[in-house]
């Protein structure tokens, strides 16, 4: 089944009330002017349904945004339809990302780049990525703790219940490897529940070991903190990480 195909449609209920996307725009801001980067071309890499690019757009000359998933960005379309300067929306595998094009500012968040479980293509995907940045840009993005995968949703079962959504979330976690296993029920407009599936899957990444492959690729490490609170250090404890790189 492919990642978010119906899921799109129901992914902002979902989420907006644990991600607080404002907030995020407002750090990446604040380290985009601490580092003196120019706003002139923003790429947001797996933007999903456009919750952070709509938070930042406005801040840069022209504006990128890339998914997987058509549904995802026919979604995200959606909340800029009454701007006029609209980003310009791409469906692209962000492992294979070939856009023709330089950025000053790029970003990829909410633990996207777990959802890619192998280590060869993770490493193509921070080549293309350091390939279409330019030399004064940044690249910011954000992972799944290796503690939280393993420790705290691994092999576990979770639940949601609400008068229109209901769904069953359970986890097994094995050699690293988080699969993911959602049933939803969704209340359409005639009382009826609509049943629907979806299958994921995220790997734990140490710590160590993405900072070794950005560092063979040739980026710097700028800054790493726990989860968009920049003046905060990770420590054991930390469940998502923010990494700050430069070339």
């Amino acid at each position: 089944m492919e990642c978010y195909e119906q899921f799109a449609y129901i992914y902002d209920e979902l989420i907006n009330g644990d991600i607080d996307y404002k907030k995020w725009s407002e750090v990446i801001i604040e380290i985009i002017n601490k580092l003196e980067i120019p706003k002139g071309e923003y790429l947001d890499l797996a933007c999903g349904t456009g919750n952070l690019t709509v938070e930042l757009y406005e801040k840069f000359k022209h504006t990128w945004a890339v998914d997987l998933s058509y549904d995802m960005l026919t979604k995200a379309e959606t909340k800029f339809k009454n701007f006029k300067n609209k980003p310009k929306f791409v469906c692209q595998n962000i492992c294979n990302l070939n856009l023709n094009h330089k950025f000053n500012v790029i970003t990829c968040c909410l633990d996207s780049l777990n959802y890619i479980v192998d280590k060869g293509e993770l490493i193509n995907f921070f080549k293309n990525v350091y390939n279409h940045l330019d030399y004064n840009g940044i690249f910011i993005f954000d992972m799944n703790s290796y503690n939280k995968l393993t420790n705290i949703l691994g092999n576990n079962s979770f639940n949601y219940d609400d008068e229109d959504i209901t769904y069953v979330w359970e986890n097994y976690l094995e050699d690293d490897i988080v699969n993911m296993y959602l049933t939803f029920f969704v209340k359409e407009s005639n009382n009826i529940y609509r049943r629907f599936d979806e299958e994921h899957r995220e790997r734990a990444y140490k710590n160590e070991e993405i900072k070794e492959i950005i560092k063979n690729i040739g980026f710097k490490l700028v800054k790493e903190f726990d989860n968009y609170k920049i003046d905060k250090d990770i420590d054991e404890n930390t469940e998502r990480i923010v990494y700050v790189l430069t070339k």
